[in-house]
């Protein structure tokens, strides 16, 4: 006869095989019929299901309620209380931790993108733009600078850097968060995003190979802090820029209103002020994709993609006295005209010869 700590065993070890069982099955079965059957979750999941990421499970991203072991655990028990103890549905956010979480995620299929990404200027960190002397003791640190840097960041500036002043030497609050990207993939990229996966083209006929692909529609958006949302870059505002003659004619690529959120002019719109960058001079209406190239923004090969070996003076274009060719050049490539070079007109083209 079973005594009562034997049923009691017993019991829980049943509890204990099912919630196992329930939990495997949960796990393998189809987002559709699991994920989304939250409804906080059911929007995110019908954007997964339109995006070119929808040959994805979610816990390949998002992992699973044991993937960090009891932290993971605990953390998904806790959505589950806090659903039942606030009033209403809300959204689900991810925090700036999980967001670097899904970062290493990205990172594993988009491994070119990601060694790019960390060449170039947006893969800063925290402590290479917050505690920046120059900057610093010329502007102080400010509740704006959030807005590009360090988007996710749940708190304030007081919250992160002190002090908040001109008067160093500033550190962050919290030491350990200095080696952080302040810009990382989710600041222009969204995983539930529409889009097609990549597939094979239809080699029958070559000819019509670049006919046939659907048009490629712009990936990049911008994440606004204070809404706490992605803004597709055709969904935001077309900028009207001023310079010395009227307004400046902007590029027909979208995806430039998405660089202008951070690299932005004063409250005026002049042109070239601010944090600026937008093509004038000979440059006028370029595409900042251009010259920099996607992830990593180099620039260095840009010339020869529209510039021959000679240019109409007879000179190589990179050897010309620009920023380009030198940073300290006083002819900002970003500026520059004819006349900065050719204070006395534009010479003649040479002939070469054979």
């Amino acid at each position: 006869m079973k005594t009562s700590a034997q049923r009691l065993s017993l019991i829980l070890l049943c509890l204990c095989a099912a919630v196992i069982v329930l939990y495997v099955a949960w796990s393998s079965a189809a987002p559709q019929s699991a994920c989304a059957g939250c409804h906080e979750i059911e929007s995110s999941s019908t954007l997964w299901a339109q995006s070119g990421h929808r040959d994805f499970h979610c816990r390949e991203c998002h992992g699973t309620a044991l993937s960090n072991g009891l932290h993971s655990l605990g953390e998904k028990a806790m959505m589950v209380v806090r659903h039942y103890a606030r009033p209403g549905p809300g959204p689900v956010r991810l925090t700036e931790a999980q967001v670097l979480e899904v970062m290493g995620a990205c990172r594993r299929c988009h491994g070119a993108e990601y060694a790019r990404w960390m060449s170039g200027g947006h893969s800063a960190t925290y402590a290479s733009i917050f505690l920046n002397r120059d900057h610093n003791s010329r502007e102080q640190p400010a509740p704006d600078c959030l807005r590009c840097h360090g988007m996710f960041f749940g708190g304030t500036i007081e919250d992160l850097v002190t002090p908040v002043s001109t008067m160093g030497p500033w550190r962050l609050l919290d030491s350990a968060r200095g080696a952080l990207p302040v810009i990382p993939c989710l600041a222009c990229h969204q995983v539930h995003r529409a889009g097609m996966p990549a597939a094979a083209a239809d080699y029958t006929d070559p000819k019509k190979i670049f006919y046939a692909a659907p048009p490629e529609v712009p990936s990049v958006l911008w994440y606004d802090r204070y809404e706490k949302a992605h803004i597709e870059a055709a969904r935001l505002p077309a900028l009207h820029i001023a310079g010395d003659s009227g307004s400046v004619r902007m590029a027909e690529d979208v995806r430039d209103r998405v660089c202008v959120q951070c690299h932005a002019p004063n409250a005026f719109r002049t042109a070239g002020s601010g944090d600026d960058r937008t093509p004038r001079g000979v440059h006028e209406g370029l595409s900042c994709l251009a010259c920099h190239e996607n992830h990593s923004n180099e620039p260095r090969r840009s010339c020869r993609n529209c510039h021959p070996a000679l240019s109409n003076c007879g000179r190589d274009v990179t050897t010309m006295n620009t920023t380009y060719f030198d940073p300290r050049s006083g002819n900002n490539i970003h500026s520059v005209r004819c006349i900065d070079c050719h204070a006395r007109g534009i010479p003649a083209r040479r002939t070469r010869r054979n």
